[in-house]
């Protein structure tokens, strides 16, 4: 197939997400929305009238049966994307899943042999990292312009979604660490070149949804680097503002991206040296786009990613560790 050609994408539900991290990018890119399923045939059908999909299914299972369709896009609750992603592999897809992969790191190691057997793409949807934002604060560290790392600090949280929406289902891996803290956890993981290996949760502390027993409405990680930087990871699904910042500081500075999970509504990054401070821009193009480019360079192409199954695991790890440790204890898994 010509490397240049479209995508041929199939979405799994119509979540509301999905217009912003994948149907805005395909159409921008060029690539084709073949099909979308949904459990309501209704809203599949409503999707794909708004949307400019081609055709819909009556299920998840027959959108992956369909033989044109070559991606799957999962943007299912969290406790789907395991069983959904499992499915779509040995059907022989790429997959492109909104994190977390799975429910816990033992169904991360499942779909990351499944990726390894189906001999096809596998991206979880770490999208902030493909923005220049991120590469900019990497690009930070790798100069020196900071020095060493010492510390590094995630703050992901959002108000309170609607009570019954699935993130508050502790049956479909609901939580704030799984929606939002994934986020931060994987910003953290990333640093691993520049601290000598990956962090590993040295303490954690967890607040339960009233009402959602063992589900976190927020919790705070401490962390720890082998070269001895430390870090936090914080989250919470029903706070005040929308707030996703990252700091990093090393010992000759320090720099802060505002919004590194949403860089399109807030660019900036704030360094600080003994020079002083100030204030680059890195642009708004929608994370989204960087993202759906680098899959499809992978795609057709062969372009490397860092984003893969076996990432997925180690993201999925450190999320259990930090249940674990804060006492409520990894997700369940939900059957399709």
């Amino acid at each position: 197939m010509s490397e240049s050609a479209p995508l041929r994408i199939g979405i799994l539900g119509a979540a509301r997400i999905a217009e912003r991290a994948l149907v805005a990018p395909a159409r921008s890119g060029g690539h084709r929305l073949v099909a979308v399923a949904a459990r309501d045939r209704s809203r599949a059908e409503a999707f794909a009238a708004a949307h400019g999909v081609e055709r819909t299914h009556n299920s998840y299972a027959d959108l992956i049966a369909d033989p044109e369709v070559e991606v799957v896009y999962n943007p299912l609750a969290n406790g789907l994307h395991g069983p959904w992603n499992l499915a779509a592999l040995a059907a022989g897809k790429h997959v492109l899943t909104e994190k977390p992969s799975a429910s816990n790191a033992e169904e991360a190691q499942e779909v990351r042999e499944a990726a390894a057997t189906s001999g096809t793409v596998f991206m979880e949807a770490f999208h902030y990292l493909f923005h220049p934002v991120t590469r900019r604060l990497h690009e930070l560290l790798a100069s020196g312009e900071l020095g060493e790392l010492r510390h590094a600090e995630a703050m992901v949280a959002i108000p309170a979604p609607e009570p019954d929406d699935p993130r508050w289902s502790l049956r479909l891996a609901g939580g704030a660490l799984m929606d939002l803290g994934c986020y931060g956890l994987h910003a953290l993981r990333v640093l691993a070149p520049w601290a000598g290996g990956a962090p590993r949760p040295v303490a954690a502390r967890a607040g339960e949804r009233a009402g959602a027993p063992g589900v976190d409405e927020w919790l705070d990680a401490d962390l720890l680097f082998p070269g001895g930087a430390t870090g936090t990871a914080r989250c919470h699904m029903a706070y005040d503002r929308l707030e996703m910042s990252l700091r990093i500081v090393g010992t000759r500075g320090e720099a802060t991206a505002a919004n590194f999970v949403l860089p399109h509504q807030d660019d900036r990054v704030v360094i600080r040296t003994g020079d002083g401070e100030r204030t680059e821009h890195l642009g708004t193009r929608s994370s989204y786009a960087y993202q759906l480019e680098a899959f499809a360079a992978r795609v057709r192409r062969g372009t490397p990613m860092p984003l893969d199954a076996v990432d997925a695991v180690e993201t999925m790890r450190l999320v259990d560790a930090c249940y674990t440790a804060a006492g409520l204890g990894p997700r369940p898994r939900t059957e399709r």
